[in-house]
């Protein structure tokens, strides 16, 4: 009976080791995703900062030949 009790026991932490991998895997899983997410999202303001410093740029030239203010 007790080689019963060690059989489960060690099932038991067989099966939690098992789902801590599984779970920090899903995890690094999704940090990469978030992580890309995030890079993608900080391209497109550096983008638009350097298009809008361009349009403030062209504006400028716009009024300097058309003389307005």
């Amino acid at each position: 009976m007790n080689y019963d009790l060690l059989f489960s026991f060690l099932g038991s932490a067989a099966g939690c080791v098992a789902g801590i991998i599984a779970s920090q895997r899903l995890t690094s899983f999704r940090l990469e995703s978030l992580e890309k997410k995030v890079d993608k999202h900080n391209r497109l303001v550096e983008r638009m900062a350097a298009a809008e410093a361009e349009i403030k740029s062209a504006n400028k030239r716009i009024d300097a030949l058309t003389g307005a203010r």
